[in-house]
């Protein structure tokens, strides 16, 4: 896998880059270059080598300004929005050469242009992006917009799914091979994500006040995020902006657990050893993140909870409802805890992927304290799930 820049300079240059989603690899990848750099040996390159459906990724504004709509309801990310198809009222012959499709993307990303220039349908497809990009959404359109805004680029992209020699959608060694025959830098996801993370910030500090509780004075502060609008809470106590690491607890939210004591898991427990800790160390923070039943919300979470009942776990349970396994995102976690001064943390969590996702959002994190609570009955099962499937690290299991 490329580096970043690396990827983000040969973007930048006019070269196509692959895109890839590690986190989700039955997706495959795309290859993409910028829309104002593409032409016909561009899109002749992706006929042959990609052979997938050549798009163009495209702001809401734009789309609007062309006149164009999506086909049907907003998609999940098994598929892009797509747009009806387009082609340039004037410059092009039958619409489908390579020449002519590169002709139709200019026109559509040129600044000038009016409805009236482009005909629908046409042979190129345009995909609406999330304003808020990979961030907001980690579908194609929006992780190759944001790889031209990166670069410096119109934000707009041409991108085409990779296919194999079968002509199924390319995955893992097969997709390494195209990338290395090719000689294509390559970007995931999840480096546009954390790229993005560590350079802008989502996170936006509304009120604090002093909130006393069972294990002392606190400061409450409450910051909400500008991508999805939801409230998060940061619990501090002592001073944080010192060279010190800051014992730090990233708690995601378990109503079930936290406020109704339910015996089907450890959240509530873990959350009051964790403002045990801070108090006895003086100083740290404790972060109440807005992201129920690893990230689905509560219906899917008591959802989950009925097909435990009929003996799923709570893995099985997730995916059976169409979710990942764990859908968290730390990222703005991270940035609250920037935002408060914190660059050095002492971790407290089971869970080797937090400290992964705060290490790549430029936190130093020197240490992981376990935080394990001891098993129940009740427990049982649900911590060995998080041990055998999500990997997390329980020594009383």
């Amino acid at each position: 896998m490329s580096g970043i820049h690396e990827a983000v300079e040969a973007f930048r240059l006019g070269r196509i880059v692959m895109v890839t989603d590690p986190t989700r690899p039955e997706r495959g990848a795309v290859v993409a270059a910028a829309a104002e750099r593409t032409n016909d040996d561009t899109v002749n390159f992706m006929a042959n080598h990609a052979r997938g459906l050549v798009a163009l990724s495209m702001l809401p504004e734009r789309a609007e300004r062309l006149g164009l709509g999506l086909q049907g309801p907003p998609a999940g990310l098994e598929r892009e929005n797509y747009t009806v198809s387009i082609e340039a009222r004037e410059g092009v012959s039958t619409g489908i050469s390579a020449a002519d499709r590169a002709r139709t993307i200019q026109v559509a990303v040129e600044h000038h242009t009016r409805p009236e220039d482009i005909v629908t349908p046409g042979h190129v497809f345009p995909a609406i992006a999330d304003p808020g990009g990979v961030v907001a959404r980690a579908g194609w359109a929006e992780a190759t917009l944001d790889l031209a805004r990166i670069a410096g680029s119109k934000p707009a992209a041409t991108f085409c799914h990779v296919l194999d020699d079968d002509g199924e959608l390319a995955t893992g060694a097969a997709l390494t091979e195209i990338a290395e025959r090719l000689a294509l830098p390559q970007v995931s996801i999840a480096a546009l994500i954390a790229h993005r993370m560590a350079s802008e910030s989502f996170v936006t500090l509304l009120t604090q006040a002093t909130v006393p509780t069972a294990f002392g004075d606190f400061m409450a502060r409450v910051f909400v995020d500008t991508l999805g609008g939801r409230q998060h809470v940061a619990l501090t106590l002592g001073e944080l902006r010192s060279s010190e690491p800051v014992l730090v607890r990233l708690h995601s939210e378990c109503l079930t657990g936290d406020v109704f004591a339910s015996q089907r898991c450890d959240c509530g427990k873990q959350l009051e050893e964790a403002l045990r800790r801070i108090r006895e160390a003086g100083r740290g923070v404790l972060l109440y993140l807005r992201q129920e039943g690893r990230g689905i919300g509560i219906v899917d979470k008591i959802r989950a909870y009925a097909l435990q009942d009929a003996g799923r776990d709570t893995v099985e349970a997730n995916l059976e409802l169409g979710h990942p396994a764990d859908s968290r995102d730390f990222g703005l976690g991270a940035q609250m805890l920037l935002a408060l001064g914190v660059h050095r943390v002492r971790l407290m969590t089971n869970n080797p992927r937090k400290v992964n996702a705060l290490a790549s959002y430029g936190l130093d994190v020197v240490a992981r304290e376990g935080l394990e609570i001891e098993p129940t009955e009740q427990t049982r099962k649900y911590l060995a799930t998080k041990k055998q499937k999500l990997g997390h690290l329980l020594d009383k299991i």
